[in-house]
């Protein structure tokens, strides 16, 4: 681990605290590495901490009895892992595991349940971000079911920027395939297109956005929606 801790603040939520509430819940939270490919929970799962990701994406996947899984939201550092645990539940639907490496801080489940009853400000906060994740989880059915692999490719691209700094994604295709729940074939076809318009660069799992402007013009109106909604219910407070 790196002598310069990442700051707590880097994550959208844990940024938003007041003063007192940072003096008062910022010494109890923990880094994590988050390594690819780490299970964080499975479905049914009962989480011990809540995850701020700070430079990591972690996918939440539906997963069937017969194993085959998709991918329903992502969360990177403008939310947590752990929504179960102050909306009245004590397991999640959801696998939750590391799809970028990276870093996260972690909080007590205990300690987040106290905070989230007692303090009204950190409550609304918590419950604005569940809206903005339901969004993302409802339009990612949609765009699923209604619209190409192209156009899910896209969406997919934006949404992993949004959860990480910069204009760099390090993903294999074969794992953007079982995100996405797709072919393999078909995501290759599609990153090969957007390749050949010069939007993106592609070589042995690095993925470099270039034309960020032309992505989102070329993308359906899935991406829209839930940065909008994101943004509104999300504002940035860094004091």
């Amino acid at each position: 681990m790196d002598d310069v801790l990442p700051n707590p603040s880097a994550n959208r939520l844990l940024g938003a605290f007041s003063r007192a509430e940072r003096a008062r819940i910022y010494p109890h939270l923990q880094l994590a590495q988050m390594p690819l490919g780490k299970v964080i929970c499975e479905s049914g799962g009962t989480l011990r901490h809540v995850y701020f990701p700070v430079n990591c994406i972690i996918s939440l996947l539906y997963v069937l009895e017969d194993g085959a899984s998709a991918e329903i939201a992502l969360v990177g550092h403008e939310g947590l892992v752990g929504v179960s645990l102050f909306m009245g539940g004590d397991t999640t639907p959801s696998r939750a595991v590391v799809q970028s490496a990276g870093c996260a801080y972690r909080l007590p489940a205990r300690m987040l349940q106290d905070e989230f009853h007692a303090d009204t400000t950190i409550q609304s906060l918590f419950l604005r971000y569940t809206q903005a994740l339901i969004t993302q989880m409802s339009q990612t059915a949609v765009c699923n079911r209604h619209h190409s692999v192209d156009q899910q490719l896209r969406r997919w691209l934006l949404l992993s920027l949004d959860c990480l700094e910069g204009d760099k994604l390090s993903m294999t295709q074969e794992l953007i395939a079982n995100m996405l729940g797709v072919r393999r074939e078909g995501v290759t076809e599609a990153a090969g297109r957007l390749q050949k318009l010069g939007v993106i660069h592609y070589s042995r799992g690095h993925i470099t956005v270039v034309d960020r402007p032309r992505l989102e013009a070329l993308c359906c109106e899935c991406y829209s929606v839930v940065k909008r909604e994101t943004d509104r219910l999300l504002p940035w407070r860094t004091s």
